[in-house]
């Protein structure tokens, strides 16, 4: 009796996880989909050349990026856009953590903080031309001058978070000052780091290109100002559409490592919600 019925239970979940995957991908591919269908049936009755057909923007991409264009600005730009990103977190979880934990500190930096932080990024880019030229650093600074804030005002308000009773209970327990650090001042600041990172990464990529669209000669960015100079629409448009495949792959590959690193965290919600 019991493997007949433990067989009607593997039956029925077999046939629960069919539906299940459908629907897991029915929702974050219906819409997309919905949209280059309407888009398509749009462009075969439109007449403008500034919006041309889905199928005309894949040939055009293929034709593009499958190749030496690859390798020449797409993957300088990615490597660029990993050493900012990575300069912004170390820098940001650094400094923050600094300015979170000393009190005088943070009451005396927090003026100039916001004072930096409300100046846009992209109107650095002549002061940075002029001090490091036309480089790969320079490209890779304006990156940083952007993608740090986040991180770093996340980092010191997620220390400043940090539960008083917890720290108080360590100090009278007499751990060391690095692993109150490292036990619990980091693990408790996480999720509004990794709120910050993730923040960081979409401004990244936008002063990426902002960066490369300036004096450049190669780089994504410069590939889509020079299709836009030079008319050619559709390639332009592959350019676009490279730069949001980008962003899908760094936000799923951001929710791996962030589910990853605050395990603890979302087991804590899911116990909470139960």
């Amino acid at each position: 009796m019991s493997a007949y019925t433990s067989r009607i239970a593997t039956t029925t979940r077999g046939r629960r996880v069919g539906p299940r995957i459908a629907a897991s991908l029915l929702y974050p591919l219906g819409l997309p989909m919905l949209l280059l269908v309407s888009w398509g049936l749009v462009s075969t009755r439109g007449t403008s050349r500034f919006f041309p057909g889905p199928l005309t923007i894949a040939d055009a991409f293929l034709q593009t990026w499958v190749g030496p264009a690859f390798v020449e600005d797409v993957l300088p730009s990615l490597a660029r856009l990993g050493l900012g990103v990575a300069a912004s977190i170390v820098l940001g979880i650094a400094a923050g953590t600094v300015i979170g934990l000393v009190v005088w500190l943070r009451e005396l930096l927090e003026p100039l903080l916001e004072f930096l932080r409300a100046i846009p990024p992209p109107v650095l880019i002549p002061v940075v031309m002029l001090l490091l030229g036309i480089t790969d650093t320079m490209k890779v600074v304006v990156i940083v001058s952007g993608a740090v804030w986040p991180i770093l005002l996340n980092t010191i308000e997620g220390v400043r978070a940090t539960d008083s009773v917890m720290k108080e209970t360590a100090e009278s327990f007499q751990v060391s000052w690095w692993e109150r650090l490292w036990f619990l001042v980091l693990p408790a600041a996480s999720p509004r780091i990794m709120a910050g990172v993730r923040q960081a990464l979409s401004v990244a990529l936008i002063l990426m290109v902002i960066s490369e669209m300036f004096a450049s000669s190669s780089g994504l960015g410069y590939r889509i100002a020079y299709f836009q100079r030079n008319y050619l629409i559709a390639e332009m448009w592959s350019g676009i559409l490279l730069l949001g495949l980008v962003g899908v792959f760094l936000a799923v590959a951001f929710g791996l490592v962030e589910r990853r690193v605050l395990r603890w965290y979302h087991g804590i919600r899911e116990v909470n919600r139960a």
